[in-house]
């Protein structure tokens, strides 16, 4: 997308550096700061710290990062020893795994004084993957929105709720659940997005910053406000994205997801889900008994981060002190609130059924 009227991807290798470069969204939506990548401790730091966020995005960050220890030690147990490191960044998005897993199963094949090249040109190859994948997900998406917009009068906007970022910066480009806003703007279908705030890292304010930079009308809310606009009819869909779907079709996502899907039924609202194949853990049926849940630092929930008056970001207490923080990042919505699941193949049903019926060739792939 774009910054500025400059095309960036959240993600790109300097070939004149030699070297990945970053967007470090630690500061965004206040500063856009640009930051090299340049040990393995750098990438496992990035995921962990949330340089990088969003679960496509981990998962083309630890490609590079595969390829990074490749050039310094090709060897079978480096390879291994990276995998272990940069898999223990972040428990719960399902392609951070992916990656890594197709890293090794690819590289294991190659004789070591090839896997440097081989490797970077995966993450590469990875890095383009998710730029088309998500694009066909706005196709198809869009196609959602365009029925809504032809029932409504004309002039009368699409409203939209999303939740958390599952947008560009989420991933390589395009994102998940904004790739249908996007293409849904560019079809000149007007449109208005609901962004919940999505505390505690408040990664509503990203949408917001990516959403107003592409010219889509959009209001920042709280997260307890979603269920308020469906009851007075100011919601027509919600999209969210996805950072693990099992086979059934539980989507797990940014804590207050699953009170977002309760809402939407309690309403007749349709929520769908963004969903790209690498997404989908095929190893996995419940979702609310086997996906593990990261709890990250309470210092997130007590303190928030923000512009103060003078233009400086700085962090504020908001809590009492002694006052600890409880921070589950996720929680899983189960398959019967979901609506359908977007994916770059198309909309299916949340079940067993849906997702084996569009993705028979990875049903039972290792």
């Amino acid at each position: 997308m774009k910054v500025n009227g400059t095309h960036y991807r959240s993600l790109w290798w300097d070939a004149d550096k030699d070297a990945l470069q970053i967007i470090d969204q630690r500061w965004l939506p206040h500063e856009f700061r640009v930051l090299q990548v340049n040990s393995l401790k750098d990438f496992a730091d990035a995921i962990v710290e949330m340089r990088v966020r969003g679960a496509p995005l981990i998962g083309v960050t630890a490609a590079y990062g595969m390829a990074h220890a490749m050039r310094l030690d090709p060897s079978d147990a480096a390879m291994d020893q990276a995998w272990e490191y940069l898999d223990a960044t972040r428990p719960t998005a399902i392609n951070l795994r992916w990656a890594l897993n197709r890293s090794r199963n690819i590289l294991r094949g190659v004789t070591p004084k090839d896997r440097a090249s081989v490797a970077l040109k995966l993450a590469h190859d990875l890095a383009d993957e998710d730029v088309e994948i998500n694009r066909k997900i706005g196709i198809h998406g869009l196609e959602l929105i365009r029925k809504i917009s032809n029932s409504k009068p004309s002039g009368e906007p699409v409203r939209l709720l999303t939740h958390c970022n599952a947008g560009w910066l989420a991933t390589v480009d395009w994102g998940t659940a904004t790739s249908p806003m996007y293409h849904a703007h560019d079809a000149e279908i007007p449109i208005h997005v609901w962004v919940d705030e999505t505390r505690p890292r408040n990664q509503g304010a990203l949408t917001a910053w990516e959403l107003g930079s592409h010219g889509i009308s959009h209001s920042y809310i709280t997260d307890n406000a979603g269920g308020h606009l469906m009851q007075h009819g100011q919601v027509d869909l919600v999209i969210t994205g996805t950072d693990r779907t099992t086979r059934r079709g539980d989507v797990c996502n940014k804590i207050g997801t699953y009170l977002k899907a309760l809402a939407a039924q309690d309403n007749n609202i349709p929520f769908y889900v963004a969903l790209p194949s690498p997404t989908i853990d095929w190893s996995v049926d419940d979702g609310v008994a086997e996906i593990p849940i990261e709890e990250r630092s309470g210092v997130e929930i007590t303190h928030v981060q923000g512009k103060m008056a003078d233009g400086s970001l700085g962090t504020t207490q908001v809590t009492p002190d002694g006052t600890l923080g409880g921070n589950p990042a996720f929680d899983v919505t189960p398959n019967r609130l979901v609506t359908g699941l977007i994916t770059e193949r198309g909309v299916c049903d949340a079940s067993t059924e849906g997702l084996s019926t569009l993705f028979p060739d990875l049903v039972n792939a290792p």
